[in-house]
This record gives structure tokens, sequence and C-alpha cells, in this order.
């Protein structure tokens, strides 16, 4: 998905000229015909999404420096690019200091616009970068540092939101790899507890003779091998978070312990006299289906209802495709930083790839392929080369484009390349190798979904040699719906006549 860029100028006419050269650039774009309209759509529900902000210096409600102290204050980190008709220094200097990136001169060329948006872009997305690293250190993370685009993953988001206010016990589903400990450490960052320590544990990883040991800690010569006091985990969370990950890999015998520390409030070292009193706010995660585990005796049915207070799902990856763009960047931004490498982008080629790919291991998976990818490369892109275990992936069948007149049309994942598959009718002819609808345009865009129901229904005309009736049944929708789709896209003088059809009776 490409960056957007919000254009805030007054003049109609720069306005155009800017939204041209940022579209042929590649750019996603939103316009603004003054400061306060800039500063609303930044703060509304799309503000998200907005990448980077060229601004206009002079404008007669709020100018740019105003805009730019409304975005400090609302604690914006936007790279913004500042243009003016006056190129003095002392302008120059006055809006550096007011917050901005760069500065361009009235008009402003299509090649130095272009540098400056590229610059502006890499360098806001690495300041972006380490601050989040920053704060993941510092146990800071907010609902904020996680990327997403995604609707339903935003509405997952919002839910978690909801837990920060109070203790209620999280339980947090969802398969290997998906991001279940970075909404763990969101929850605990945007609630009153992110002064104090956040501990996770893999439960999972913990030697089984071990357990009880490391979560509620152990006396010195308690059993063998323990030379010195250890406290546990629950102690050194305490006042904080623990964040169990995994917890339907603890044992039996550590499932009864946990239960009890979380009903009182309390924990029994190994070998200790006495409990320890504890504070902790229990987060945990699985990727199991405890449900069903507990059902079949494998995971304790109190406990299950102890943890599973406030459960929240998380989608996996390939349920969430226009994540990958913004998350492919996110992730060559911090490794090209750690490696020493200046990759400034990803090839359209290598975007498709990456988003035709199913991606079994989720978010964790994709992080260490552009790893993989940004040690390989040579160059200032990342093209499919880079990406050698994906390339089986390419062409991968797609599922079949199919809306029905009750359904709308959904923007679903879709491959590079879109393939038929065989028909099935006797009348049909069997379709050539190389007939493919191509989801990119020349640029690398996405094709307008209008373009692309144009191919579909022509192809199907052609294959299905005008028999309407198999063309509507093959598309699922009506007759009716077929020739008035014809009609809205320009085809109506292709229908071909069917004589034993009413084309009015559809």
């Amino acid at each position: 998905m490409p960056e957007l860029i919000l254009i805030v100028d007054d003049d109609p006419v720069q306005r155009r000229l800017l939204e041209a050269m940022a579209r042929r650039f590649g750019y996603e774009v939103m316009l603004a015909d003054g400061g306060d309209a800039a500063v609303s759509m930044l703060g509304g529900a799309d503000g998200g999404r907005i990448d980077g902000v060229i601004l206009d210096l002079v404008m007669p409600d709020l100018d740019g420096y105003g805009v730019l102290a409304r975005m400090r204050d609302m604690g914006l980190a936007i790279p913004v690019i500042v243009q003016t008709a006056h190129g003095g220094i002392d302008t120059v200097v006055s809006a550096m200091r007011a917050g901005a990136m760069d500065f361009v001169v009235k008009p402003v060329g299509a090649e130095r616009l272009q540098v400056s948006l590229r610059n502006a872009l890499s360098a806001g997305a690495l300041e972006a970068e380490f601050q989040r690293m920053k704060r993941s250190r510092a146990g800071t993370l907010t609902f904020k540092d996680i990327v997403t685009r995604n609707a339903r993953m935003q509405a997952v988001l919002r839910t978690a939101g909801k837990a920060t206010t109070s203790l209620i016990p999280v339980l947090i589903e969802g398969e290997s790899g998906v991001g279940k400990e970075l909404i763990a450490r969101a929850i605990h960052g945007s609630g009153e507890r992110r002064a104090r320590p956040f501990v996770a544990v893999n439960c999972g990883a913990i030697p089984e003779n071990l357990v009880e040991s490391t979560l509620f800690g152990h006396e010195k010569g308690a059993f063998t091998g323990a030379t010195e006091k250890h406290t546990g985990k629950f102690v050194e969370a305490s006042g904080g978070t623990l964040f169990l990950d995994e917890v339907g890999e603890l044992p039996p015998a550590a499932q009864v312990k946990l239960l009890r520390a979380i009903q009182e409030g309390q924990v029994d070292p190994v070998g200790g006299r006495k409990p320890v009193k504890v504070d902790v706010r229990i987060i945990s995660a699985t990727n199991r289906n405890l449900i069903a585990d507990a059902k079949s005796g494998r995971f304790r049915e109190d406990l299950f209802y102890r943890l599973h207070v406030f459960p929240i799902t998380v989608p996996p990856l390939r349920e969430r495709p226009e994540d990958i763009p913004d998350l492919v960047r996110h992730f060559l931004v911090r490794f090209a930083a750690e490696e020493g490498k200046r990759i400034r982008a990803v090839s359209a080629e290598a975007l498709a790839l990456l988003n035709a790919h199913p991606w079994p291991g989720n978010v964790r998976q994709l992080e260490n392929a552009v790893f993989r990818a940004v040690v390989l490369a040579d160059g200032d892109e990342i093209g499919a080369a880079e990406f050698p275990q994906l390339a089986l992936h390419t062409r991968m069948p797609a599922p079949a484009i199919a809306p029905t007149e009750e359904m709308p049309h959904e923007r679903t994942a879709t491959p590079l390349i879109l393939e038929e598959a065989p028909a099935t009718s006797p009348q049909a002819p069997p379709v050539a190798a190389s007939e493919a609808l191509p989801l990119l345009d020349a640029s690398g865009q996405v094709r307008p979904l209008e373009e692309l129901e144009t191919d579909v229904i022509r192809f199907a005309i052609n294959h299905y040699r005008g028999q309407m009736s198999e063309v509507a049944r093959r598309l699922r929708i009506g007759r009716s719906t077929l020739y008035r789709k014809l009609d809205d896209l320009g085809l109506g003088g292709d229908k071909p006549g069917e004589p034993e059809e009413n084309v009015a009776s559809g």
C-alpha cells in the first residue's frame, strides 16, 4: 500500500499541481484547503494513515506555523515538508524550529519534490521505529505502536484498549507469530501500571521440573542445585504485569499452583515456610484451543475460567493482507539501520510476491523474511530476487471472484496474477496457460475495481462463446444484472444475441 500524503494549500491550482506530482510518484493523496481543515484531518479517523504532509506556510485561516504547533500539541511525529513563495533564510530556520523536516520554494520542481518526499518519509519512518524500540525497552508501548490498517485488527485493538482501565485478566488467543505479546505490552503500556515491571514468561519453554521454581521462586537448598534464593516471576512482576505466553503448555501441577496464586494473591516458593503476597496483573496468551483442552481435561477448567475473563482473538496475517506493505516498511527501516545499509524501497514485484504468500508463520515469519532480504540486498532497493524461498508461491491459484447480488463487493487478499480455472462447461474451450488478469498496472499500483470487472466480464463472454445464461451463472449474478453491468461498463454494444432467451425477462 502506497504512503498517504496530506497536501495543505489554500491555492487550488497549487493543490492540483502537487496532487498530480505526488500521484505520479506513486503516493496516495489527501487534500486540505486550509490549516483548520488539515488539523481536522490529522485528528480524524484517517489521521493515523497519513505518512507525510506538504504544508503551505502562508494561509488565511490557520497558517503553516499554527498547523505545526497543533501537530506538536497532538503528539504527531509525521514528517512535514513546508513550502512558501519566499525562501529567505529566516523563514527556513523558523519552519525547521517549528518542526518541519524539509523546505521547498514555490513553484517546486517534480524532481526536487520527489527527493524531498522520499528523504522525509525515510527519515520519519526511521525516527518512528527508533522511538517505538525505545518505548518497547521501557515497557511503555501503546496501541499506536502496532502497525495495522486492517478493520478487523483495528477492532481487536479497540477491544484490547478497554482492558487498560482495569486489572481484569486478559487471555489473548491466536496463531503463533501474530503479535500476541505486542498486544499484551500495549495493554500494559497504556494502563496505570506502565511505570511498573512487565515480565514475560514463555510457559512452553520452561522444563517441567523447573516450572514451579521459575514462576513462584525457591529457597536456597530447596532442591539439588538450588544454591541461591530465587524470587520467581510472580514476585518480579509484583506491582506490574505478568505475561504468561503459551499458558496452555503448563503441566497439571503448575496449573494448580497458578490457580491458587491468582485466587489468593500470594505464591508459595519451593521450600518456603510461608506464602509471599504479590500484586500482579495477569495477561496470558495461547495458540491452542483452550476451551477444547478444558473439556478434554488437558487444561484445568477452573483455571481456564479464571484466565478467560476478557478474551481477545488476534486474526492471522493471511486475513489482513493490507497490513503487509506497512509491516514490510516497518521491518525494512529497522533492519536496514541495524545492518548499516541504505535500502530505501521494496519493488512492486517483491511486494506482489509478499502479498501472494500465505504466511503460515504470520508476522514473525514476515519479519524474518525481510531481515534475510536486507542481508542479501546489494543495492538500495529490495526486489523479488531477495525472497528466493517465496518464489514457488508467485503463481498460486487465486480464489474465484464471484460477487453475488446479495453481497456487495469486498476487498479481499489476492495474489499478483488471477488465473482462470479450467471451465467445466461443455461449451467452454480450454483456457490457455497465458490467460491471466494482471492485478497491478504498469506503475505497480493495484488496478481499479471497475477495470478488473470489465476484463472479467469480457473474458467470460469470450470464454463461454457469448452464451449469456452461462456467463451469468458462472459469475453468479442474474442476467438482468449482467446486462446492466454491460451498459454501465460501456460494453453494451458487444452483447451477443441469444435467440433462445428473452433478454428483457432477466
